[in-house]
């Protein structure tokens, strides 16, 4: 069981501790504090220590304000690394150092003894408890922080340059300006403020006994800080790799690009967007370790073996600004790289039903790009198809992604051994395909609906290509509505039938979606309002050609259209090598 270190301290008694040797380490975001989050700092502050602006009413003994945890770890230089309260304690040390530069002229013992507790907060002491100005209790490495010096440099000297316009200088200068407001208005009590707010305000110091420790805990009690993600430590060893190589200014900015591209094309619910390059970017190292084993290890351990060996190689950030340019490339849909029809199945794609397809397909780009980084378009083409066809053909007949690890990692290691992609140990049953796809109830709610759909879409050869940020849902070409004032549709289930579905623009979708037929297709050809505005089709050529040929959509079509495309969909499957003989 992990040991922990845990008392409530005031700010005092926590910042003049002698072991208080505060890191804010290089994997940690810059300071971030604005105007306003100060603001409510000193307001709490001032209210606590003066209810009701009576200094007189508050009670030195007993009164508290709890300002939060401070999570750390003792790191190997004996240092207090900071995993959790990085941004409130480097405002307190702000904060304090704006008070201590107001008591310089004073001379009455309440305000020197208050200006001797401060500087022991924010400097080191010698054994005979002297503050040594030239040594801070709190350090900086954090790598993406271009005004740490500030910090450092105001705490040290007190002064603010008017050219300096960082986070750190406009909020000391917040602060001083605060501080003269209350020295002014309340001269004769102006020490007891930082008093009570070295004596009274109290912090929950936790001191973990590693790093993975105060990183769980962060994570258990944060609810307001954004979480460190795995890449914030995947940087910090990156960075001391290329430090140690005399590389670190190269380092940052290479990583900031890398950070660029991330999120321009990976979005994160929590965390970091670069952790999903590191995830995808995880499944190509992990198949050339021949690993089958379908229970993946979460990704910091992954990255964590050996030390984070694999992050002190230069061919690893290499390899991670490779992948994410063919990523950006396909985000983009970069016709320069990829021919339209592999843009097109790279565009039914991101309808998947779920997220294997780019794990398996990054492992295919990082082994058989060239030394451009382009792939071959033909191969690449016919793998794309494979992949199609039997995630599709998998969610239906054994839905869930867990499902599909079973197949694809053994692929994976194929791919990597420079053998083809065949999924020969997991084959399809025809007949059992196409129960499945005849009983299977394509409900608007199941991804593999959508999936079906685009799919579909693009089979038609004069299908274009559609930008992959058009909002397309699922059209009901025989509408609900239409079926609750006509009930025309012998068999309910018709309704949600494969058949009777496409995908439409959202836009389009929404002014067309309760209309019969006949009334569906002005808004599906495109049409000219009253006042002359110009309401464009749907791209969606099979629906754009269905308004042009057909004046009614009935049951009879539903049927019709679902059968042509199961049978489409088997002889894809049949193509692809992927029905049993």
């Amino acid at each position: 069981m992990s040991k922990l270190n845990i008392d409530q301290q005031t700010i005092k008694e926590l910042f003049t501790n002698k072991r208080a040797d505060f890191l804010i380490p290089d994997y940690q975001r810059p300071y971030a504090w604005d105007i306003s989050e100060c603001q409510t700092l000193w307001d709490d502050i001032f209210l606590f220590a003066f209810p009701d602006e009576d200094f007189s009413k508050f009670d030195p003994e007993g009164d508290e304000y709890f300002l939060g945890p401070i999570v750390t770890f003792k790191n190997s230089d004996n240092k207090l690394e900071i995993i959790d309260g990085q941004q409130r304690l480097t405002t307190l040390m702000l904060l304090l150092r704006a008070f201590y530069s107001f008591f310089g002229n004073m001379k009455d013992d309440n305000s020197k003894k208050t200006a001797e507790d401060i500087s022991k907060c924010i400097w080191k002491t010698d054994e005979f408890g002297t503050p040594d100005t030239n040594k801070l209790k709190i350090d900086s490495e954090v790598t993406s922080d271009d005004d740490k010096h500030e910090f450092l440099s105001i705490l040290k000297t007190g002064i603010v340059e008017d050219s300096q316009k960082s986070a750190y200088a406009r909020n000391y200068r917040f602060f001083t300006e605060q501080i003269n407001t209350f020295l002014v208005q309340y001269p004769t009590y102006f020490a007891y403020l930082p008093n009570r707010l070295m004596n009274n305000c109290i912090l929950l110091p936790i001191e973990a006994e590693s790093q993975e420790t105060a990183l769980r805990i962060f994570s258990t009690l944060n609810d307001r800080g954004k979480p460190l993600s795995d890449t914030d430590i995947f940087k910090a060893q990156f960075y001391k790799y290329y430090k140690e190589n005399d590389k670190k200014d190269e380092f940052i900015k290479r990583w900031k690009q890398l950070e660029e591209i991330s999120d321009k094309i990976f979005s994160s619910a929590s965390g970091s967007s670069m952790d999903e390059l590191f995830t995808r970017y995880m499944y190509y190292e992990r198949a050339k370790m021949n690993n089958k084993n379908t229970t993946t290890e979460a990704l910091r351990k992954f990255y964590e073996k050996d030390g984070y060996s694999l992050l002190k190689k230069d061919e690893t950030l290499n390899n991670l600004e490779i992948l994410a340019n063919f990523w950006i490339h396909v985000a983009e849909q970069n016709d320069s790289v990829f021919s339209e029809t592999i843009l097109k199945k790279l565009s039914v794609l991101n309808y998947a039903p779920n997220g294997m397809w780019a794990y398996l397909t990054s492992v295919y780009f990082m082994q058989n790009k060239d030394d451009n980084g382009n792939l071959a378009n033909d191969a690449f083409n016919e793998f794309l198809d494979k992949i199609i066809a039997f995630i599709w053909t998998y969610a239906i007949t054994r839905p869930g992604v867990n499902a599909l690890r079973t197949p694809v990692y053994p692929e994976m290691i194929n791919v990597v051994n420079n053998k083809q992609v065949t999924f020969d140990d997991y084959k399809f049953d025809e007949d059992s395909v196409r129960l499945a796809l005849e009983s299977y109830q394509f409900t608007n709610g199941r991804p593999i609906t959508k999936s079906m759909l685009a799919w579909w879409m693009y089979t038609n050869d004069k299908q274009d290509l559609l930008l992959l940020d058009t909002k397309l849902e699922i059209e009901h070409i025989y509408s609900r509505k239409r079926q609750e004032n006509e009930n025309g549709l012998a068999d309910k289930w018709s309704l949600e039938s494969l058949g009777n579905k496409a995908l439409l623009e959202k836009a389009i979708n929404i002014r067309a979606s309760d209309y019969r037929f006949i009334d569906k297709l002005k808004y599906y050809k495109g049409f000219v309002t009253d006042k002359g505005k110009v309401r464009e089709g749907t791209k969606n050529k099979e629906l754009f050609d269905l308004s042009s040929n057909s004046n009614d959509f009935e049951e009879t079509d539903i049927i019709a259209r679902k059968n042509l495309i199961i049978s489409t969909f088997i002889d894809y499957l049949r193509q692809n090598d992927l029905l049993l003989k």
